[in-house]
């Protein structure tokens, strides 16, 4: 039987760019996709690497935000040269609208209070009033409401689902293997070290086990003693048919992508584990993004998807190794796009290191209270 020296479960945005940064440090590293019927957030993501407002009241999520930022553009220019492919990576700056004036003052003393939480790093945002706003997007017609937006200096966006092919094709550039449609089911940690990981009726044996799988997380984790809260949380998304450039600049809520497309969104549902779409949430998407930008009422809506984004209680990632079972470790955030160059970074670091270094300790699950052994 061959053996790894890193199993990664889940081969979505996370799992995948742990496991690219891990093969690119000469680990042997096997990646365990889940089933095509699991609950993917990578399926339906939006595709901003962003932020603005990241973090509020949680300085060391703003942090790892930036510092995630920052590594973008290299870590975009590798995964191209890599793999030959575009990811259509662009970090011009983001927006988000604001409609009538509460809307902006409530903005404004957010981001003041947010740059605030963090003195050492300098102010990436600024608010625009409504004649800023329409100079910087010459020949948009904004809405009538519309009183000005928030602008981040270090927003962006991808294109998301060529942002995961590439992860894949450079998984196997690099010489790691991806073993699709094999949910992990069942964790063992082995006597003298190691783990037994069972998906599919095969076992793989790894030196290091690092679980990524999105909402089956919890379940895998527990096997380790890595017990993390999750639950799910829908969003849905609306597409339009292709239109000519319309919006140059990415904004919380409505992108246009290369290909033209206009995506209208996103919702925050508590509503488990239900992935249909409702007329009500493109209702209330739909006004939202007319009342912005009212042209938009001669496009076509093309497409409407709901997916389920990950959640841990409070809303920021969970990063641990467990304390029973060293060698052990789960990465879990809702940002995977955002912070995809921290994970195949710092993070992969950590996992050949063996360590986390201090500015992990926030993000471990020990700060929910849960009864845990890792």
């Amino acid at each position: 039987m061959e053996s790894y020296d890193v199993i990664v479960i889940g081969a979505g945005m996370v799992g995948s760019a742990i496991a690219y940064g891990l093969a690119g440090r000469g680990r042997k590293v096997l990646v365990l996709d889940g089933a095509d019927s699991d609950f993917r957030a990578a399926k339906a993501n939006f595709g901003l690497v962003w932020v603005q407002g990241k973090g509020y009241g949680v300085p060391d999520y703003q942090r790892i935000s930036r510092r995630a930022a920052r590594m973008w553009p290299s870590f975009n220019s590798q995964l191209a040269q890599e793999t030959g492919m575009a990811l259509d990576y662009e970090n011009r700056g983001g927006l988000s609208f604001c409609v009538g004036e509460k809307e902006w003052n409530d903005r404004r003393e957010r981001l003041a209070s947010w740059n605030a939480q963090v003195p050492e790093e300098h102010a990436c945002t600024r608010m625009l009033d409504r004649g800023q706003l329409q100079a910087l997007l010459p020949g948009v017609r904004l809405g009538d409401q519309v009183s000005g937006a928030s602008f981040g200096e270090a927003d962006g966006h991808v294109n998301p689902l060529k942002l995961l092919a590439a992860l894949h094709k450079a998984l196997a550039v690099r010489g790691a293997r991806l073993v699709s449609a094999a949910p992990a089911t069942a964790i063992d940690p082995l006597q003298g070290g190691g783990f037994a990981v069972h998906a599919n009726g095969i076992r793989y044996e790894g030196a290091q086990v690092v679980i990524a799988a999105g909402l089956g997380s919890s379940e895998l984790g527990r096997m380790v003693g890595l017990d993390a809260s999750l639950r799910p949380q829908r969003g849905q998304i609306l597409v339009t048919e292709r239109l000519a450039p319309m919006l140059p600049l990415p904004a919380s809520g409505v992108r246009q992508t290369g290909e033209g497309t206009v995506m209208i969104g996103v919702t925050h549902e508590e509503t488990g584990y239900d992935v249909h779409t409702t007329t009500d949430a493109a209702v209330r998407m739909s006004r939202r993004a007319l009342r912005l930008f009212p042209d938009l009422a001669k496009a076509r809506l093309v497409r409407q998807w709901a997916c389920l984004r990950i959640m841990t209680p409070d809303g920021c990632p969970v990063y641990a190794q467990s304390s029973s079972h060293p060698g052990a470790w789960i990465a879990l955030c809702h940002s995977g796009v955002t912070l995809a160059s921290f994970h195949a970074g710092p993070v992969a670091d950590a996992v050949f290191d063996s360590a986390l270094g201090d500015e992990f300790n926030v993000f471990h699950h020990r700060r929910f209270n849960v009864s845990t052994i890792g």
